[in-house]
């Protein structure tokens, strides 16, 4: 195996954790990884895996934030709630390793549908709602990061 197979694998490898334990930056780590199997090669394989996985890394970003951002104006959480939420998950990453900063976003929702609602009752729905929009975040980012994988994975079958 040459050293750029294995340190893409690598790279691969540790984004795809980083997709599930968001510390690192998933998909720019997996597309790091092909691209540093694909450009040395030079050949039609090499750049058409890489310019494939591109695209399918830019089509899951945009899924990533469209998708789940529509869930959450469908369940009626406002704007400023997520924000909140935002503020307080990048807080919690910084205050509690690994898990903060799912921790600290709903909190941060919580508290914010707490005020603007004034009960429980009413403001839980709202964070199973956010919730639910940021683990389907969370699907999309892992299924693009395994799909980009595995036409890594087809390019060195070819290969």
């Amino acid at each position: 195996m040459d050293p750029e197979t294995l340190i893409a694998g690598v790279l691969i490898v540790v984004g795809i954790a980083g997709i599930v334990l968001p510390v690192l930056p998933g998909l720019i780590l997996v597309l790091a990884g092909i691209a540093v199997w694909a450009v040395p090669r030079g050949d039609v394989v090499g750049w058409t895996v890489l310019g494939l996985a591109v695209a399918i890394v830019v089509a899951g970003s945009v899924a990533k934030y469209l998708l789940p951002g529509r869930r959450l104006r469908d369940s009626g959480v406002p704007g400023r709630t997520i924000v909140a939420g935002g503020v307080l998950g990048v807080v919690g990453f910084f205050v509690i390793p690994v898990v903060g900063l799912f921790v600290g976003f709903v909190l941060g929702v919580y508290l914010a549908e707490r005020a603007r609602l004034r009960e429980h009752a009413q403001a839980w729905p709202s964070t199973r709602g956010a919730l639910a929009a940021v683990g389907w975040s969370i699907v999309i980012e892992l299924l693009t990061g395994l799909l980009a994988t595995g036409v890594w994975i087809g390019g060195l079958v070819l290969g």
